[in-house]
């Protein structure tokens, strides 16, 4: 550029003809003034700056210095070589929090985006436009409503074999109240995603929940018993819901629980990016890193206050923590005093009242480490060291078969297909 060219806006164009006129005494400056919006005294601080340095008088004493908060060009190109190795899944906004807390460079969004840009790094993934759902206004406490949901994703990469996240989420604030991975998501999966929620939080009042197998029943088969009742006994989970006395409210379409699910949007561009990164690799490992780093990091990003102070969660004791969460099955104890469950056989000891207890009606429990308990009149009777966790499944009874009429027992999948 020349040393005789001047670069001007143009407003800055205006006040020269204006002051041009002025110097002609075609025009006074108070009328000037008002013309080009500022005050008379500014007015004659840029008619004294005209003539004396002309134009240039009239540009902005910044033009073509650089802004003291400039990056040096040394510190762009790290983060962009970081951006296109180390941190290539990350988006702009994960990428800038990355580089404040693992690398020491704070640099705002807007920079790192308008740096990728530039240099032909693209944006994560496409913005589409939103579509139109009426907003469900949020619970007001903390612990009034507990959202849970599982995502089937290729949460650990592209090479390893996809796996479902369950998480819990408070819809009074969105913060996260537990996430695990488990191999699909079954009953199993969310009583443990409830046993977490319970140690680590409490029992909520309800469950803003999906019409999954696992929470809901969806057989049209009714036993005279549920007739009777005029309604169907619930599923495994539903049962523990049941005894916590938390009440499962059924969503009707993704939507409705757009909150989980916007979590998991969430998680899907974060999560995968954030595990590579820390080398996790397996289930085991990777539920640890969530619950010791990865969730309290990330309620401090996006959490929101409650609409009211306080919560609505309430202490479990020791049972609701242990022998509730648990899967049920009914069984008549043999004449040999044991219970039997498939190949499973567990031995009910004397009791101090009674010789025996053949013949009788009991429950049998499962907990989630795998042990047995068997319970009669609400008193346990007899356990049984861990043995494999399996969800139970709905079978036919044969006595009731074979009656003429049907009806439905959970059955231990070690003998379901011995069932018919």
């Amino acid at each position: 550029m020349k040393k005789d060219m001047i670069l001007m806006t143009p407003r800055e164009l205006q006040r020269m003809r204006l002051l041009d006129r002025v110097l002609e005494s075609q025009l006074a400056l108070q009328n000037a003034a008002v013309a080009m919006g500022v005050c008379y005294r500014q007015a004659r601080r840029l008619k004294a700056a005209y003539l004396a340095h002309g134009a240039a008088g009239l540009a902005h004493g910044n033009r073509g210095r650089q802004p003291p908060n400039r990056q040096p060009a040394e510190v762009r190109e790290r983060i962009l070589s970081l951006s296109r190795e180390k941190y290539e899944a990350f988006n702009d906004c994960h990428f800038a929090e990355m580089l404040a807390l693992h690398e020491g460079l704070k640099v705002s969004r807007d920079t790192v985006r308008r740096w990728r840009r530039n240099a032909g790094i693209g944006p994560k993934r496409k913005r589409r436009p939103k579509k139109h759902h009426a907003r469900r206004p949020r619970r007001s406490l903390l612990g009034e409503m507990m959202i849970w949901d599982g995502s089937p994703h290729r949460w650990f990469g592209d090479e390893r074999p996809p796996c479902c996240l369950m998480a819990a989420i408070d819809d009074a604030t969105s913060q996260v109240l537990a996430l695990r991975f488990e191999e699909a998501e079954t009953s199993l999966g969310y009583l443990r995603l409830l046993q977490a929620v319970l140690k680590n939080h409490g029992i909520p009042a309800c469950v803003y929940q999906d019409g999954h197998g696992a929470l809901f029943r969806h057989d049209d088969h009714w036993t005279l018993a549920e007739q009777l009742r005029g309604k169907q006994d619930p599923t495994q989970v539903g049962m523990v819901l049941r005894d916590l006395g938390i009440e499962p409210i059924r969503a009707l379409s993704p939507q409705a629980k757009g909150r989980v699910e916007r979590l998991f949007g969430t998680l899907q561009d974060r999560l995968i990016a954030e595990l590579a990164l820390a080398g996790k690799t397996t289930l085991e490992d990777a539920n640890r890193w969530l619950a010791d780093v990865f969730v309290a990091h990330f309620n401090r990003r996006f959490a929101v206050p409650a609409a009211k102070t306080g919560h609505l969660f309430r202490r479990p004791n020791q049972y609701e923590l242990t022998a509730c969460l648990s899967f049920r099955y009914e069984a008549v104890v043999g004449n040999d005093n044991t219970v039997r469950l498939g190949g499973l056989v567990i031995d009910i000891p004397p009791g101090p009242n009674q010789r025996g207890y053949a013949k009788a009606h009991t429950l049998v429990r499962q907990l989630l480490d795998g042990s047995w308990q068997v319970e009669y009149q609400q008193k346990v009777i007899a356990t049984h060291p861990p043995t494999e966790l399996r969800a139970p499944l709905k079978a036919k009874t044969k006595t009731e078969k074979s009656k003429g009429t049907t009806n439905w027992t959970w059955v231990y999948q070690a003998s379901a297909s011995t069932s018919t």
